[in-house]
């Protein structure tokens, strides 16, 4: 199981001492899990070291901001993680569509550093990862490339990123400036939908041993991080907004499965209030619906496959959005003619115009999902309905240009706007929605078998461990030994006694 990121002791001894030397010379601080999950536990010198650190520098303190607490300017703590409530003026439903918003994280401006973080360092603190000798390649469709970029820089690791040639132009721009050599960013063919391009692309570097992948669709240290920081901080998101309502109920979990680390969340949010877990896809490629295939433009979400870090068993409704219309709300909600459509024919507040722009694509995706779930279950006054804002409109200027030229022929008025309110938002309805049974359940999970045990040679004990809930359940029993080794880690290569000094 080390290639899929369980392991809990030190795996080889030499690499281990020279990645401790390593961090003895750089004298780079590994904050543990447990910090990011509850910052507030972050030792004061550290957070006022912080206050001088640019959040969108490759700074090793940034570490300590890879959690779900930063403020609105990314400088210091929230005591409740950063979100955004959708006023029934906007969902047509009665219940409370909340996202948390991803875009507060530091360097990337999203969450995927989080998994990131939680993908490499517990490889560096087992002696898997030889930050002199070893290549971190970080396959993904966006985000998650950009994060790993991020880590390996700080830490001093070699960072690749394997992303398809066609996403957003702002993603190549970030990564154009984040690497430290332009081989470092290699283009698979095709775009969102053709992740099996990055598998091959992946298969291909893995054959040369001093790369190593963080395949985040397989490596369970995205589940866990996600589980377990993720899940807490929209825990706390629920518990402050009972505080206005007390018989608020946490109702559902929306999340686009795309690796399927988010939904791990769920995990947490359903062991502890019996939330309902909705993964999402798009509806051009109903892979967990129909077992389809096709292509979108939802950017982060990944499809034609199931990640074997998915806990299918677990995961109550499956619901599909078209790209026709998380494109069309980007343009919708970030041009000059969108808002004051929404100001003056909507009435909604300015303010809350503004802040929409906290949602890029996928982000969109997730809140017509949870406004489908809202109508599906009639949800009520008292009901809540949690989903993450994956990223934020800046990473999609390209892509609402694109749009505007392909499907208003360049010009974007207050007649589009109007009809991108009534087709994509407005008639939101419960088509392309299921509700799982035990056999649905079964079927996707299986069809996970294609992928994991046939191509990409998971054994099949391995494959079939990840039916029991009680599997999913004993992971986290990772996360204080990888915490415990990640403390011992500091202690040898010097950096706690530096900051303690």
């Amino acid at each position: 199981m080390a290639r899929l990121g369980l392991e809990r002791t030190v795996v080889d001894t030499a690499v281990y001492e020279r990645t401790v030397a390593r961090f003895r010379e750089t004298g780079v601080l590994l904050p543990t899990i447990g910090q990011l999950k509850d910052p507030s536990t972050i030792p004061a010198v550290i957070r006022e070291k912080l206050a001088s650190v640019d959040p969108d520098s490759p700074h090793p303190l940034n570490l300590f901001r890879v959690h779900w607490f930063n403020d609105a300017a990314r400088s210091g703590l929230s005591d409740v993680p950063g979100y955004l409530e959708l006023p029934s003026a906007l969902t047509g439903v009665k219940a409370r569509i909340v996202l948390a918003l991803g875009n507060r994280f530091p360097m990337i401006n999203a969450h995927k550093v989080l998994p990131a973080y939680g993908c490499l360092v517990p490889r560096l603190v087992t002696g898997q990862f030889d930050p002199v000798r070893h290549r971190a390649v970080w396959p993904s469709t966006g985000n998650y490339c950009r994060g790993g970029v991020a880590i390996s820089r700080i830490l001093g690791c070699h960072g690749t990123a394997v992303l398809p040639e066609n996403m957003s132009r702002e993603r190549f721009d970030w990564l154009d400036k984040w690497v430290l050599d332009p081989a470092d960013i290699v283009r698979t063919p095709g775009s969102e939908s053709n992740v099996k391009e990055i598998y091959d692309t992946c298969a291909a570097l893995d054959r040369d041993p001093d790369n190593i992948i963080f395949n985040q669709f397989c490596e369970f240290g995205n589940y866990l991080i996600h589980r377990y920081c993720t899940g807490a901080a929209l825990e706390t998101v629920y518990q402050a907004l009972k505080k206005s309502r007390p018989g608020a109920r946490l109702a559902a979990f929306v999340s686009a499965s795309g690796s399927g680390g988010t939904l791990a969340a769920g995990d947490h949010l359903k062991q502890k209030f019996g939330t309902r877990i909705v993964a999402v896809e798009a509806a051009e490629c109903p892979t967990l619906l129909e077992n389809g295939f096709g292509e979108h433009n939802i950017q982060g979400i990944g499809d034609k496959h199931v990640p074997f870090i998915h806990n299918v068993m677990n995961t109550d409704m499956v619901a599909a959005i078209s790209d026709r219309y998380t494109d069309r709300l980007l343009v919708l909600f970030n041009t000059e003619v969108g808002r004051r459509y929404l100001v003056e024919r909507q009435g909604l507040a300015v303010e809350l115009v503004a802040a929409l722009a906290n949602m890029g694509l996928s982000s969109l995706c997730n809140m017509l999902a949870a406004i489908k779930t809202a109508r599906y279950y009639d949800l009520g006054a008292e009901d809540i309905v949690l989903s993450v804002a994956t990223d934020g409109a800046a990473m999609y200027g390209s892509q609402l240009d694109k749009t505007i030229k392909r499907d208003f022929a360049a010009n974007f008025d207050a007649v589009a706007a109007g009809e991108t309110w009534g087709m994509a938002l407005a008639a939101t309805t419960t088509d392309n929605l299921l509700e799982m049974s035990m056999v649905d359940r079964k079927r996707v999970f299986n069809l996970g078998y294609f992928t994991w045990v046939e191509q990409q040679g998971v054994s099949l004990p391995e494959f079939m461990a990840r039916s029991s809930q009680s599997f999913w359940d004993g992971l986290e029993e990772m996360v204080p030994a990888w915490d415990r080794m990640i403390g011992e880690f500091n202690e040898k290569s010097g950096a706690a006694a530096a900051f303690a000094a």
